[in-house]
């Protein structure tokens, strides 16, 4: 539990905040909060599809590893099995990505029939209102808008690395870093959308999701998760991620009648399968690395006869010295 020391640390003797670490913090709340939470807000809105962002959202271990490589932050162990893994897991999660984007494929029509008729029985006869599916160049805009969202992710993660080595305050971090996305977003906001009717929350859908984005995805979704971390270690909880896209394309072809494609599903199970390969990989990586240290650690020192005998080595003579002498 290092981060528990180092914020114990940090509550006892706290490190400056300077320019450098500032600038840091904005650059966090920049690509991890203003960047991506936009990307793939306008990402859902021009696929018109839930299920496609959260799949691409699943490239983000992939992303993070392409961005550590390129920030030497880590390196290519291809002799190992746990580097092979990780470059085979981003080989294969950037194919389902590129799978899912430009192939479409046949309606998977099982869930469609199913929200047809649950829809149809709650309502009555009525007309669905059906949004139009979107052009192709605009589903595949979107889909590289969400890829994208995700390597502004990991460069986050990458940014923000860096910064806990030099202020180890994890809970100012966190805060700071929300603070300036916030000022970043309602900039954004402000240069978009500067009718007030764009600012008013009424009794509707806007200010019941802006609820339920705060209260359980944030207020609760958190810290449950900090829960499971302390209990099970970050792997055990990452490893459930993906259940996050069959309850998302579950959920959206009978509550939003959204259209399922055979593309969309090979897709996500590459993606799903690259996933599981990098965190396999992680894991292999750590116990490697744990091993590597017990060796050293058992490995026998070369202690010469005067160390075991508790006498100090004595020095060679000088003998440029007795020369002289």
């Amino acid at each position: 539990m290092e981060w528990m020391d180092a914020s114990v640390q940090c509550q006892k003797k706290r490190p400056p905040l300077t320019m450098k670490v500032a600038t840091g913090l904005f650059l966090c709340g920049l690509f991890g909060i203003t960047i991506n939470q936009n990307l793939l807000v306008f990402a859902i809105k021009l696929t018109n599809s839930t299920t496609i962002v959260t799949a691409l959202s699943n490239l983000t271990p992939q992303s993070t590893f392409i961005v550590a490589i390129l920030s030497r932050m880590e390196t290519l162990k291809l002799k190992k099995p746990s580097g092979r893994a990780k470059l085979g897991g981003t080989l294969v999660g950037l194919g389902g990505a590129m799978l899912l984007t430009f192939y479409k494929g046949p309606e998977i029509k099982f869930l469609h029939h199913l929200a047809h008729g649950l829809n149809s029985h709650a309502h009555g006869n009525h007309k669905q209102l059906l949004i139009p599916p979107p052009a192709a160049g605009t589903r595949i805009l979107g889909s590289f808008l969400a890829i994208t969202s995700c390597f502004s992710f990991a460069i986050w993660l990458t940014i923000q690395a860096k910064v806990s080595q030099v202020y180890p305050c994890h809970y100012s971090i966190a805060a700071l870093v929300c603070v300036f996305g916030a000022m970043q977003s309602t900039l954004l906001a402000l240069c978009m959308h500067r009718d007030a009717d764009h600012w008013r929350l009424g009794l509707n859908v806007r200010l019941y999701s802006s609820a339920y984005a705060g209260i359980v995805a944030s207020g609760s979704a958190f810290p449950l998760m900090s829960w499971c971390l302390r209990k099970k270690g970050p792997l055990y909880v990452s490893m459930f991620g993906p259940l996050i896209v069959v309850f998302v394309a579950v959920m959206s072809s009978i509550v939003l009648e959204e259209t399922l494609h055979l593309g969309i599903v090979l897709g996500a199970v590459l993606i799903v399968a690259g996933l599981y390969m990098v965190l396999w990989g992680k894991a292999r990586e750590q116990e490697e690395d744990e091993k590597e240290e017990e060796e050293e650690a058992d490995a026998p020192k070369v202690v010469s006869q005067d160390e075991e005998l508790g006498k100090e080595p004595i020095p060679p003579a000088d003998h440029g010295e007795k020369e002289r002498g």
